[in-house]
């Protein structure tokens, strides 16, 4: 077979498959919309219940908030794609994105992010000032301050890309009490602390990856001994968050602390395990059933 045909051959087993709405989902991160909306879900939930308002009289704020907020934090993945689009190719979980093979237009992309965006700001708007201008916030720290600034830069850029993933809740919340407090504080306090773990974790198993990539990621530049010190300081930071809302009760308390526990035993046995991909594989899996647990728990502890 001719070089030709193989690499036709090649790019036809590429496309196969494919759908226009598969795109789609791979461009807006369907994951991450979807984590953000149960943070968002949560933020809202919890708001609703300390205020004493009513779930079916408030179906209009429950409406504008979660579409409002998934298409804000569709649209910015969407511009993060259109801007990483000259180093998705360098990376095995990012090669085969749209942007990467060319199945969409780049111009397309932004476009769709930019009207993603402004449409979500609108329904944001249409709840209250806060939470729109909190959701402003979310999306300049993750296009501008992580996308565009800190990632290729800065070993901190995971620190500075957190915040933009601690701010659902603070929408959900301002939707609903424009005021604030201690509450959607530790809401966002807890998912910006959970979210260092969480991506050392990933950035431990694609270490080659970001390597390739020249993104300085903390495995990347300190090696894997020092990330899993900044991994256990973390998950120590975790513990005393939980009792800043104390107001949930103990049922609450006890599986936040069951929880972070667990996380804590888990971090002190990377220094035990040979195969560091393998611990942090299960460091990932962890995050990922901490934050689904703690959060679904909150909204089925108050409904209860």
């Amino acid at each position: 077979m001719s070089n030709s045909r193989v690499v036709s051959a090649v790019k036809e087993a590429d496309f196969s498959g494919t759908t226009a709405w598969k795109d789609f989902l791979a461009l807006i991160k369907i994951g991450i919309v979807n984590s953000n909306f149960i943070t968002t879900f949560t933020g809202l939930w919890l708001a609703l219940y300390f205020t004493n308002a009513h779930f079916l009289g408030s179906l209009d704020i429950i409406f504008l908030t979660m579409i409002g907020s998934s298409l804000i934090v569709a649209g910015s993945c969407s511009i993060n794609n259109y801007i990483d689009r000259d180093i998705d190719h360098l990376m095995e979980r990012t090669k085969n994105r749209p942007t990467v093979t060319g199945r969409v237009q780049p111009s397309r992309v932004l476009v769709l992010g930019l009207g993603l965006i402004a449409i979500g700001q609108i329904m944001l708007f249409m709840t209250t000032f806060t939470a729109g201008v909190i959701g402003l916030i979310g999306v300049v720290s993750y296009v501008v301050l992580y996308t565009m600034w800190s990632k290729r830069r800065y070993v901190s850029n995971t620190i500075v890309g957190s915040i933009s993933g601690a701010v659902p809740p603070l929408i959900g919340w301002s939707a609903v009490d424009p005021g604030l407090g201690m509450i959607p504080l530790a809401l966002f306090l807890i998912i910006f602390v959970w979210q260092m773990p969480h991506f050392y974790a990933i950035a431990m198993r694609r270490v080659e990856e970001y390597r390739a990539a020249d993104i300085p990621m903390l495995p990347v530049v300190k090696g894997f001994a020092v990330t899993k010190h900044h991994m256990l300081l973390w998950i120590i930071a975790l513990f005393p968050l939980p009792f800043l809302m104390s107001s949930l009760g103990p049922v609450f308390l006890t599986l936040a602390t069951l929880l972070n526990a667990g996380w804590l035993a888990l971090s002190i046995s990377g220094y035990r395990m040979k195969e560091d991909h393998k611990w942090a594989t299960l460091m990932f899996v962890y995050s990922l059933n901490y934050l689904t647990i703690l959060f679904v728990g909150m909204v089925i502890i108050t409904f209860i």
